[in-house]
């Protein structure tokens, strides 16, 4: 039987003649789930637009690309046309862009159908509402006639797989599809792949940087970096003995959850002094509380982890502690003079136009130190504090790493002599080896100046790494807190308990143990 795809050689280069994907070799068999796995930049996005012939312009792709016995490369585009949907269909990384907020959903259920034969308004509808009870989606009758604005996060990306399902495809590519979801939401998502897969004999070829979904989710697994293959392998047998040094480091800087500690946490722990308390406060958006009620405080010296979901108030909680928010009720008491923020996204939070040298001094120019040599020096010391190099410091924004840039954002938040630094999902936007680095500094960095910190994340791996105490946010209300590792390892909420049982962890055979006993 011919596979759905089959890829040999594939060479993607640019007119410079600069190779992106350099001789991949890859198979995915009917009813499997293979895996291409990498960092930014190792050729993974570029390998599944070249599958459908969608190469950005000036881009050229040599080598075979069978979707079953239809080879792609060279292939007029009037024919791939005929290919896009019925042999291979893509599902996109951000729901919210992939679908039209100006039609309903049903009508672009039947724009794909339309693409492939003649379908009338009543049988589109009619097979929307199939594909949507297929993939999920409760109430399918009547979300048919939703716009995506009324669906959650989930249900987009549910439809959205509706939608490479419409033409009845052989193989599904998921181009990271639950990087934007929370972590309950994933689960169910990587749920739904995993029978389509058993249920309809779906090939799918899942693009992903994150090693815990691939764990949960692959047969097989080929690791690429900077364009050329790794190795490919069975998943328990990559993950169990990989044999590639970059292999061995990704997995090695993959955060874990703690182990259920051998001895309880002490149930009244002494306490650092207060650098901020908040008591009873409330804020709310046109009527909604995102936050209600929320009690929080913050040690000097401590670190503090706020998990929760999308919606939780995590970041309203650390823009409040900021002074960024006003409150709508309770008490602030804040004894933090100098407090300090860090950003999701340090591109869009550094200035493109200024270097590095005058970025990470502004908080001084704002505060009124004018002289040159002073400014010149402690630039320098506080780039030499984040281990960049100092010809980092005449450079700007767009020549630097994602993670250089955090980095630098460190940098800038150290210059106030911060007594509070509040991170704000400071990793989220970083490959899994650099989220490692970064997460070794903020460490480094907690020793050497002692600020207390909040560390505001939904990677509840990342707070075990990280944090002295975690503070659990749903719906704008504290639901359980506790000593990190405890409330990590042992949660006593049914919340939590729901939250850490949702992470996919970067072990094959024991995610399948943890889907057995979430069952």
């Amino acid at each position: 039987m011919t596979a759905p795809l089959t890829i040999t050689g594939l060479t993607i280069t640019r007119p410079d003649g600069r190779v992106l994907v350099d001789g991949l070799d890859l198979t995915v068999a009917a009813g499997s789930v293979t895996a291409l796995v990498g960092e930014s930049g190792s050729g993974k996005t570029l390998t599944g637009l070249a599958i459908l012939g969608l190469l950005p312009q000036g881009l050229t792709a040599t080598g075979s690309i069978e979707l079953g016995d239809e080879q792609v490369i060279g292939r007029p585009e009037n024919e791939l046309r005929e290919l896009r949907g019925t042999r291979a269909a893509l599902v996109f990384q951000e729901p919210q862009s992939a679908l039209n907020p100006s039609q309903r959903i049903w009508r672009q259920i039947h724009q794909v159908l339309r693409a492939h034969k003649r379908v009338s308004r009543a049988d589109g509808r009619r097979r929307a509402v199939e594909l949507l009870a297929d993939v999920g989606i409760p109430d399918p009758d009547t979300r048919a006639d939703w716009y995506p604005h009324q669906l959650s996060g989930g249900q987009k990306q549910r439809v959205v797989i509706a939608l490479a399902l419409a033409a009845e495809p052989a193989l599904l590519i998921a181009d990271e599809p639950t990087t934007a979801l929370d972590v309950t939401v994933q689960a169910q998502i990587l749920t739904l792949l995993r029978d389509l897969r058993d249920r309809k004999g779906l090939a799918v070829l899942l693009i992903s940087h994150n090693l815990g979904v691939v764990a949960d989710l692959a047969d097989t697994v080929t690791v690429v970096r900077q364009g050329e293959t790794v190795e490919s392998a069975p998943v328990d047998e990559l993950f169990a003995n990989p044999q590639a040094g970059y292999t061995r480091d990704l997995l090695a800087a993959v955060p874990r959850l703690p182990a259920a500690p051998s001895d309880p946490a002490p149930s009244d722990p002494e306490s650092p002094e207060p650098v901020v308390r908040v008591e009873g406060i409330r804020v709310l958006f046109a009527g909604t509380a995102a936050l209600d009620g929320v009690d929080l405080v913050v040690g000097r010296g401590e670190v503090v982890g706020l998990v929760g979901e999308s919606g939780s108030g995590k970041t309203t909680l650390g823009r409040v502690l900021l002074g960024l928010q006003p409150i709508d009720a309770g008490v602030v008491d804040v004894r933090a003079t100098r407090r300090a923020l860090i950003h999701q996204d340090p591109y869009a939070s550094l200035d493109p136009r200024w270097d590095i040298g005058r970025i990470v001094v502004e908080p001084l120019y704002i505060a009124g130190e004018r002289d040159d040599r002073i400014l010149r020096e402690r630039a320098a010391d506080l780039i030499d504090a984040v281990r960049l190099p100092s010809d980092v410091l005449r450079r700007r924004p767009s020549e630097l790493s994602g993670g250089q840039r955090q980095r630098v954002a460190f940098a800038r938040a150290l210059a106030s002599a911060p007594e509070l630094l509040v991170a704000d999902e400071p990793t989220s936007a970083l490959d899994v080896s650099v989220q490692a680095g970064v997460l070794d500094l903020f460490r480094e960095l907690h020793a050497e100046f002692g600020f207390a910190a909040v560390f505001v994340t939904h990677d509840l791996a990342v707070v075990g790494e990280v944090a002295d105490r975690a503070v659990v946010l749903r719906q704008g209300r504290v639901v359980e807190e506790g000593p990190a590792r405890a409330v990590l390892a042992a949660p006593r909420s049914e919340y939590a308990r729901d939250l850490v049982a949702a992470v996919p962890v970067p072990d094959p055979v024991e995610q399948r143990s943890r889907r057995k006993g979430i069952r």
